[in-house]
């Protein structure tokens, strides 16, 4: 089954699936850590997936070069995009910045760059956990 091309896809549809693929990541690696009770999971992914920390990620991202030019070039469109939905819980400019966090992973995953994509989700969650600690 081939993906959906990314380049037709606005940036909030890219940030639907982004978000759903962070959280398919993120969830698996609680599994693999043990946590199995639906509450305590669900709780723990929630850290992990929240706006803030999805901004706090992009931030450490600049910070340490991890991305190209085109990963940017995705992560700010889907930062740029009107939402139609309001920040519920943080600031405007957070919630932005982690709709293009999501963005970010939906190109990675439409664009079929499986390694790559891999690759960075580890790298956030241990960033996440580095920071919980």
């Amino acid at each position: 089954m081939t993906r959906a091309n990314y380049q037709q896809i606005n940036g909030i549809a890219l940030a639907y699936i982004g978000d759903a693929v962070w959280e398919v990541f993120v969830r698996e690696h609680l599994l693999e850590l043990g946590l199995t009770k639906p509450n305590k999971l669900h709780r723990t992914a929630t850290h992990y997936v929240s706006a803030k920390a999805q901004a706090f990620l992009i931030k450490q991202m600049e910070v340490q070069d991890k991305l190209n030019e085109t990963e940017w070039t995705f992560f700010k469109k889907g930062r740029n995009t009107k939402s139609h939905t309001s920040a519920k819980n943080t600031a405007v400019m957070t919630y932005r910045i982690s709709t293009g966090f999501e963005a970010l992973f939906g190109y990675l995953y439409t664009s079929e760059q499986d390694d790559r994509l891999k690759e960075l989700a580890q790298w956030c969650i241990e960033t996440v956990e580095a920071d919980r600690a």
